[in-house]
């Protein structure tokens, strides 16, 4: 058998490489030198791709037939915000009347116990000769101080510490909130002379009726852009225990809520709108301050009623620009009155100068062609124009 040698030429010769075959089993021809790495031959020549045969049109979205023009896109007022789940206090922390008595209460016990102490006193001799003359008491030599002279003094000096100690005076408008040993024992919103027990602790509360005026607080709108806003609430404490013992500070947790409601009220409506911004009249915005203060009213309420606090209403008083967005703004203002003022003055010179060359050629006075025409109009502009421009 004979055997048939094929020669292979410089180009194909090499390793036999795992890519270095075509799909039809042929060798892959490859470029190689000293400074390049392997490239296939058949890279360097792929085919460009087809052109699409199908023409691409220009797209219109929603075009009015016949006329042209884009649609306006109204701007769709935001959904109404609702109160977010109020935090959980305890329940059983409910304001509750306190056990009190009278006030006269108070002073006849302590006048008891007092008028005890000194009859101890004369009893054990112990009283001086000059309150016993100012008292009218007969002179008694006594026995000493002993066993029951002590035990009535001391009974005597707590009752006058007990009677006198626990007065009070209760005030229209303010509250006691009592505590026994870090347990809550009830509210006083009695007025007038009173006896509360001298152990517990009296925390004061106003339950007027009070306002906040906030100091300028930052915030965002709608469209990122910075606001300082002042915000005035009027709130009361309703609960007394929730508003003491709920929280640490009720007055600056209705702070904290008021920042944060008012960061959300903001975030959802632009400060200002454009006037030729497309569906600008029926979009609502932060100069809305009815509705601002409904929302806000609200979200406050629901936040501030855990703690036991009763929010009437929450009203910016002013939205402003933060100062380095109102030099930005009072610029773009200035430029476009002063834009605005042009195009007034602009157009009270052209209609006049249609009426000066409308009148001069209607009434025979001039017979002018093309070009006189134009030299016309533009020397009656200047001056029209010059003229506004002294005024």
């Amino acid at each position: 058998m004979s055997t048939t040698t094929t020669s292979h030429s410089p180009e194909s010769e090499g390793p036999p490489e795992a890519g270095g075959r075509e799909a039809g089993g042929r060798g892959a021809r490859i470029i190689r030198n000293e400074a390049t790495t392997e490239i296939p031959v058949h890279l360097l020549f792929r085919d460009e791709p087809e052109p699409l045969s199908v023409a691409l049109a220009p797209a219109v979205v929603n075009r009015r037939r016949g006329t042209g023009e884009q649609p306006r896109i109204a701007r769709r007022a935001p959904a109404p915000l609702r109160p977010r789940r109020a935090p959980e206090v305890d329940p059983d922390l409910v304001e509750r009347p306190a056990r009190v008595l009278p006030g006269t209460a108070g002073v006849l016990a302590g006048a008891l116990g007092a008028t005890g102490c000194v009859l101890a006193s004369w009893w054990a001799g112990v009283l001086p000769p000059l309150a016993v003359d100012a008292l009218g008491l007969p002179v008694h030599a006594g026995a000493g101080l002993g066993g029951p002279q002590w035990a009535t003094l001391a009974g005597c000096g707590a009752l006058a510490l007990f009677g006198f100690g626990g007065l009070a005076r209760g005030r229209t408008g303010r509250a006691w909130v009592l505590g026994l040993f870090g347990r809550y024992r009830g509210t006083v919103r009695r007025t007038g002379l009173m006896w509360v027990n001298p152990l517990v602790l009296r925390r004061r509360i106003d339950v007027r009726l009070r306002h906040w005026r906030s100091e300028a607080i930052p915030a965002v709108d709608a469209n990122g852009v910075a606001l300082r806003v002042v915000v005035l609430v009027v709130w009361r404490v309703r609960d007394t225990a929730r508003a003491a013992l709920g929280v640490e500070d009720h007055q600056l947790y209705l702070r904290e809520c008021v920042e944060a409601a008012l960061a959300r009220v903001l975030a959802r409506l632009p400060a200002d709108l454009s006037p030729n911004a497309p569906g600008a009249a029926d979009s609502a915005t932060l100069r809305n301050t009815e509705a601002v203060s409904d929302a806000l009213t609200r979200l406050v309420a629901a936040e501030a009623a855990a703690v036991g606090l009763q929010v009437y209403s929450a009203q910016p008083l002013g939205v402003e620009y933060a100062p380095e967005i109102a030099a930005v703004m009072q610029r773009r203002r200035i430029a476009a009155l002063d834009a605005q003022h042009r195009d007034t003055v602009l157009t009270s010179v052209v209609d006049s100068v249609e009426d000066t060359v409308t009148r001069l050629t209607a009434r025979g006075l001039v017979e002018l062609d093309d070009y006189e025409r134009k030299a016309l109009v533009k020397d009656l502009t200047v001056a029209f124009y010059t003229g506004h421009g002294d005024r």
